[in-house]
C-alpha cells in the first residue's frame, strides 16, 4: 500500500492544496492520502482570529472530499503541543507497518528540510515528494538541495509538477475578507466560511438568493451527496416551471432538504431536543427519518425560510396526506432527480410530468414496496399520503 501524508494549517484549504493533493495521488499512485491539519505548527504561528481546529478540520473535509483516495485525519489535532512531522510519520508507520509512506511538501519546505525537527527520522520511514511550482530559482534550489539531502539523510525525493495557484494563503485570506475569494476556494469551503462568518465575512444568512444559498447549502453535505442535492434543485426548477409553482421556494427547499443528512443519531437527537421535535416510536429508532424534521428546523432557524419551504423540507421523506404543490414538487424532485438510477425510475419520471398526483402516488407505492422488501416498517404518514391520493 502507498500512503501519502499531506500536512498543513489549511487556513483555509484552497484549490491549490486540492490540485496538489490530486496530482500527488496520480503521480505517486497512492492508495490513501492522509490530509492532516496541524495543531500547533512549529514553523509558523497561526494568525490571531483564524478558525479554530474544528473549523479547519471541517473545511479540509469539504475541500478534499472530491479526491477518492483522500482521508482527512485528526491525528495531529488530537496531539498536544507542536505538530512535528517526525512524530506524525512514525504514528502513520505504526498504523500501517507494511505501507510505503510519502511525505508531501512545497518546494519552500524542501529548502529548509535539513533544519526540521528530526529530519533523519522522517527519511527513515518516508520518502519525500515535493511540488514544483515553477518559481524563479526553484530549479537551482532543487539541484542544490536534493543531492545534499540524499547524502546527509539518505532522502528519496520525487518532484511533482503542478499548476501553481497565483496566491498565497495570506493573500487568499485577504481576498476572503474583501468578498473576492470564490476563485481560490471550492464552492463548499466558500459556503462554510460564509456560514461560520470566518475571516471577517458577515453574510446575512436570512436573506439569501438561491444562488447565494447554494455554496452554503453544499457546506452541510458530504461530497458524495452534493450531486444529489444539486440534481434535486435542477429537478425542482423543472417541476415548478411545469406545474406553476414558486421557483425560488422550490430551489431553496431543494438546496436545504438534506442539510442535516450526514448527522448521526446522537447529533440528530441533540437537534430534536434543541428544537423540541416530538418523535413517534418509529422515528425514535429510524435515523433516515430524522433529517427531514431537523433539516426543516435548521432551514427556519438559520436561514429564515418561510412556512411553505419549511413544510416542504419537513415532509420530503415520508410525505403526508393532502400535500401542497410545493411539498409534492420537493418530494418528487428528491425522488427522480437526474443522478437517481433504480428500476422503474424512468417510468416514474414520465408519470410525474404527465400527472403530478399520479406520479406522487406511484412514488409512494414504490417506496412502500421497497420498504416491505427490505423488511423495514413503513411510516404511517407515507401510508396516509397514499390513502389520501387514492380517495
Amino acid at each position: 500500500m502507498r500512503i501519502g501524508i499531506y500536512g498543513g494549517t489549511f487556513n483555509p484549504p484552497h484549490i491549490g492544496h486540492v490540485h496538489a493533493a490530486a496530482e500527488a495521488g496520480r503521480v505517486l499512485q497512492l492508495d490513501k492520502l492522509l490530509v492532516i491539519p496541524d495543531n500547533v505548527p512549529p514553523h509558523k504561528a497561526i494568525p490571531t482570529g483564524s478558525p479554530n481546529s474544528e473549523q479547519r478540520l471541517e473545511m479540509a473535509r469539504l475541500a478534499f472530499g472530491e479526491i477518492p483516495c483522500a482521508e482527512v485525519s485528526e491525528l495531529e489535532l488530537c496531539r498536544e503541543g507542536e505538530s512535528f512531522s517526525s512524530d506524525t510519520v512514525q504514528q502513520v508507520q505504526a498504523m500501517y507497518p507494511d505501507a510505503e509512506l510519502w511525505l508531501l511538501m512545497g518546494s519552500d519546505m524542501l529548502e529548509t528540510f535539513h533544519l526540521w525537527h528530526e529530519p533523519e527520522v522522517i527519511t527513515r520511514f518516508a520518502k519525500l515528494a515535493t511540488f514544483v511550482r515553477g518559481d524563479a530559482g526553484e530549479q537551482e534550489m532543487f539541484d542544490r538541495m536534493i543531492p545534499l539531502l540524499k547524502n546527509i539523510f539518505h532522502a528519496d525525493v520525487t518532484l511533482i509538477s503542478m499548476e501553481a495557484l497565483k496566491a498565497s494563503s495570506t493573500e487568499v485570506r485577504r481576498a476572503i475578507s474583501h468578498g473576492k475569494a470564490e476563485q481560490f476556494l471550492t464552492e463548499a469551503v466558500w459556503g462554510y466560511i460564509q456560514r461560520e462568518h470566518l475571516y471577517e465575512t458577515n453574510v446575512d444568512l436570512k436573506h439569501l438568493s438561491p444562488e447565494q444559498l447554494r455554496p452554503i447549502a453544499l457546506s452541510y453535505l458530504k461530497h458524495k451527496r452534493m450531486p444529489h442535492v444539486l440534481g434535486t434543485e435542477e429537478e425542482a426548477i423543472r417541476l415548478a416551471q411545469h406545474y406553476g409553482a414558486d421557483i425560488n421556494q422550490a430551489r431553496i427547499a431543494a438546496l436545504l432538504h438534506d442539510c442535516t443528512k450526514k448527522l448521526d443519531m446522537q447529533q440528530q437527537m441533540v437537534l430534536c431536543k434543541k428544537y423540541h421535535i416530538a418523535l413517534d416510536p418509529l422515528e425514535q429508532k429510524a435515523l433516515k427519518l430524522l433529517h427531514a424534521k431537523t433539516g426543516a428546523e435548521i432551514a427556519k432557524d438559520v436561514f429564515g425560510v418561510d412556512e411553505a419551504v419549511y413544510e416542504a423540507i419537513k415532509w420530503h421523506t415520508t410525505g403526508k396526506a393532502d400535500m401542497t404543490l410545493l411539498e409534492k414538487i420537493v418530494y418528487l424532485a428528491d425522488y427522480i432527480e437526474p443522478t437517481r438510477d433504480f428500476p422503474g425510475v424512468n417510468t416514474l419520471r414520465k408519470t410525474v410530468y404527465e400527472d403530478l398526483n399520479a406520479g406522487l402516488a406511484l412514488g409512494l407505492e414504490m417506496t412502500i414496496e421497497e420498504m416491505k422488501k427490505m423488511g423495514n416498517p413503513v411510516h404511517e404518514k407515507t401510508l396516509e399520503a397514499l390513502r389520501f391520493l387514492k380517495g
